[in-house]
């Protein structure tokens, strides 16, 4: 038996998210991995357009939780990680790093992309619907940050789709357990053994503003350590982080 939720497969769908974010209002919980060859309304973070070609994953977890809001937000940096390990056993490991807070750089460019959306249960509990988009056959140009696929990087091709989601949801799993029992502080150390750019200076756009100092690291609750030019400390929550030219 697999060692993770089963999985339901679609060959074109307008987003596995949103298919997610159906399945929860008519009060699905899950845990269903919901997945399709080609997504035509993918949707990634900030509200910019995801492209699912045939040959990439496009794969997302319906799932329920007790946890508060701020906490269960902790799944993003889970995902990551489950997709780095993806990455590792495709290309080697040392292949993937993550960028704050849940993207998975191949050799400095995006391939990966994690969106979380969130409800609440009549029950009082949130569903999760944890989105994954894996570039494993092509990477999209015309975008604003440069991107990659693991084919760009193999000499044989990629693994199938739902190969690839096999090992994705494996370790998705065994990162969501050790979660569950340990706390947020092994998936912090796990993110950490694999951050790209600690130690560096960046900028951090914010909603209603932009910072720059240097990454020293990451808060026990998932936040970015920024350490700004006047010395003092600011705790980034929400935002994106430019590390040079990524």
């Amino acid at each position: 038996m697999p060692d993770h939720p089963p999985i339901e497969a679609y060959d074109e769908i307008d987003s596995t998210n949103a298919e997610a974010r159906r399945r929860a209002e008519a009060g699905e919980g899950g845990p269903l991995w919901i997945t399709a060859a080609v997504q035509t309304a993918g949707r990634g973070r900030r509200g910019r357009a995801w492209s699912t070609q045939r040959g990439n994953l496009a794969a997302t977890l319906l799932m329920t939780t007790d946890l508060a809001p701020v906490e269960a937000a902790q799944v993003s940096f889970v995902a990551a990680l489950a997709a780095c390990d993806l990455a590792d056993t495709c290309l080697g490991t040392g292949a993937a790093r993550l960028k704050w807070p849940n993207d998975v750089l191949v050799h400095g460019r995006k391939a990966v992309g994690i969106l979380v959306e969130s409800g609440s249960r009549p029950d009082g509990r949130l569903w999760l619907a944890v989105g994954i988009g894996v570039n494993l056959a092509h990477a999209p140009q015309d975008v604003e940050r440069p991107a990659a696929a693991f084919a760009d990087h193999m000499s044989g091709p990629p693994p199938a789709p739902r190969d690839a989601l096999e090992v994705l949801a494996s370790r998705f799993e065994a990162w969501r357990r050790l979660w569950a029992t340990q706390g947020f502080a092994p998936v912090a150390r796990g993110w950490t053994d694999r951050a790209h750019g600690l130690g560096q200076r960046c900028e951090a756009r914010l909603p209603s503003r932009t910072l720059s100092g240097v990454a020293e690291g990451l808060d026990l609750d998932g936040a970015l350590r920024l350490r700004l030019d006047d010395g003092s400390l600011e705790r980034i929550t929400a935002g994106d982080v430019f590390f040079g030219g990524s």
